[in-house]
């Protein structure tokens, strides 16, 4: 029987088509969790602070809200993996950083502007810091896991 030279995958197909990279594995697992934790953290405070006290502070609850969106934008795309969602969880981390330095500066310059805190015042300091820590961690894993080849592709 003639030995064949193209590579199967795991689940038995043969092809070019490229494999996805899991974004999700070795140290991004841990990225998956803490952007799972502050997902669901920032949804679920911002989501009582709009439903029982948005006419107290409406700006920083709606930008928790919107915190929570861009966290879980980045948790989905660092789940599905392929170089699609690393780009756009890349262009998200980036958009996180923004909004942390830039939230982060107004509430110390404005802070009559912040009644009560987001997830991103103060660069996150009510968070250890972690807010302004993860999208740079986050960018430097995804750079990372783009010039790293696909484990399928590498094969003796």
């Amino acid at each position: 029987m003639p030995e064949t030279t193209a590579a199967t995958a795991a689940d038995g197909t043969t092809g070019t088509a490229p494999a996805k990279r899991s974004l999700g594995t070795g140290p991004g697992r841990l990225l998956v969790a803490l952007y799972g934790v502050f997902t669901v953290a920032a949804a679920s405070r911002s989501l009582y602070q709009l439903l029982a006290q948005f006419d107290r502070a409406p700006l920083a609850y709606s930008l928790s809200a919107l915190s929570a969106v861009v966290y879980g934008f980045i948790l989905f795309s660092l789940v599905r993996g392929g170089e699609g969602a690393r780009r756009a969880a890349l262009a998200c981390c980036a958009l996180e950083l923004l909004g942390v330095l830039g939230i982060g500066t107004w509430t110390l310059l404005d802070p009559s502007a912040f009644p009560d805190a987001t997830v991103w015042s103060d660069y996150g300091m009510g968070y250890l810091f972690i807010p302004v820590i993860l999208p740079v961690t986050g960018l430097l894993w995804l750079r990372r896991a783009r010039t790293e080849p696909p484990a399928a592709a590498v094969q003796d």
